[in-house]
């Protein structure tokens, strides 16, 4: 019994570790992805964006974020707990890398809402308030179990998100919300008569790569949220979440493709690439309860309702360079209406409720915090900082030195 309690253990951390390296690779996903949709003259800072905030999300969430989000759990990263005294299933410090990438991942989605107008210093400032406060605590009230506000528990009032299309995703593009609005559109983005202006990408093979990349890495967001693999049911589990996954991704790119055929005339590969993020982040709420064709019809409603956002968001100027905001947060949220359509212990007034309170507390706090850092130090670069490009006035360096001239 003892050795069978000792195997199950290190099977499940093993696949902990493994989950949360394939989540961490994501973070290259949405390097390549942003960089490739960005214009060229922007690139070095937006790789630099996304290196250094995965670095201080593992800090802040070590420091302070984990005790915030999972205060019963974290005292092993100060006793130095060790696996003679635990009767969880697996090893703490492997819940709490799974869960660090996690974070990083929220952090991300607002890099690519900013995009190319968001000084370095004030993005990094805003990735330490929203990866050690803002996103552990609607974590803690999601997750970890704890009420909101010391009211209530919003799984006891039927709000169900299993690895993160709300309390991730949502959360993200709702902090990216808040930043869009604190520093406006790109020059020349939007005409003053109301004309939008396309402003393409620089590199749509890496804007693929990121996107093929941030398709396998989901495997390891969805299918370590099983938190276990060590039983038949678990392992059963852990196979269907990969394959719904999966059905999911394909369903919402077809969904894309057809649907910018149909509005534009032209097979778009950036819808179909935002189409199959879409259909991954629709079925990240509940990968576990649907059918394979559910979940690729769940996908295609994601891949083609993002298409419609990314262009309702447009002529709103709204200003979204990499459509994060319509991935993330319009598609975040379908994926929370969608769990009860296969989960019988979610409501779809719980799902209304968590998602408001994810929203509103995410929004709220970052724009409070994007003001108070605008009055530290600049949050938007220059006109002639942005017409120039990031790359030179922040890094000081190109990403294509060879083929570009600053332009």
């Amino acid at each position: 019994m003892e050795v069978t309690a000792e195997l199950s253990y290190a099977l499940n951390t093993f696949y902990f570790l493994v989950c949360g390296a394939l989540v961490m690779w994501m973070a290259a996903g949405f390097a390549m992805l942003e960089a490739g949709l960005v214009r060229s003259k922007n690139t070095t800072e937006i790789l630099t964006k996304n290196i250094v905030l995965f670095a201080i999300a593992c800090t802040m969430y070590m420091l302070v974020g984990y005790e915030i989000m999972y205060p019963d759990l974290s005292n092993f990263m100060l006793d130095g707990i060790t696996a003679e005294n635990l009767d969880n299933g697996y090893a703490p410090s492997a819940d709490f890398f799974f869960q660090v990438v996690f974070v990083a991942t929220a952090m991300s989605i607002v890099s690519g809402a900013v995009a190319e107008r968001m000084k370095l210093l004030a993005f990094l400032i805003f990735a330490v308030i929203m990866t050690g406060f803002i996103y552990p605590m609607e974590g803690n009230w999601t997750w970890g179990g704890e009420a909101v506000f010391g009211m209530y528990t919003l799984g006891d009032l039927g709000f169900s998100d299993f690895a993160g299309s709300g309390i991730v995703h949502m959360a993200g593009a709702a902090a990216g919300v808040a930043g869009v609005l604190v520093i406006g559109a790109r020059k020349g983005k939007y005409t003053a008569d109301g004309k939008v202006n396309a402003i393409p990408g620089a590199n749509m093979p890496l804007a693929t790569l990121g996107t093929f990349i941030l398709w396998m890495g989901w495997f390891g967001f969805n299918g370590g949220s099983v938190l276990a693999t060590a039983t038949v049911s678990d392992a059963t589990a852990v196979a269907n979440v990969f394959m719904n996954t999966n059905a999911a991704a394909a369903g919402g790119c077809i969904a894309a493709l057809i649907v910018a055929k149909l509005l534009f005339g032209k097979f778009d590969l950036t819808m179909a690439l935002n189409g199959c993020l879409a259909g991954l982040v629709a079925i990240t709420a509940e990968p576990s309860t649907p059918t394979a064709l559910q979940a690729t019809i769940f996908g295609a409603l994601g891949g083609a309702l993002v298409v419609f956002s990314i262009v309702t968001l447009d002529k709103m100027k709204f200003d979204d360079p990499v459509g994060a905001v319509s991935v993330h947060g319009v598609v975040g949220l379908l994926g929370l209406l969608l769990v009860p359509l296969t989960n019988d212990a979610s409501t779809f007034s719980g799902q209304l409720i968590g998602a408001a309170t994810i929203f509103f507390w995410v929004f709220g706090v970052s724009y409070a915090a994007f003001k108070i850092i605008g009055v530290v130090t600049p949050v938007r670069v220059s006109e002639e900082e942005e017409y120039e490009g990031s790359d030179l006035s922040e890094c000081g360096l190109e990403a294509y030195p060879e083929f570009t001239t600053a332009r």
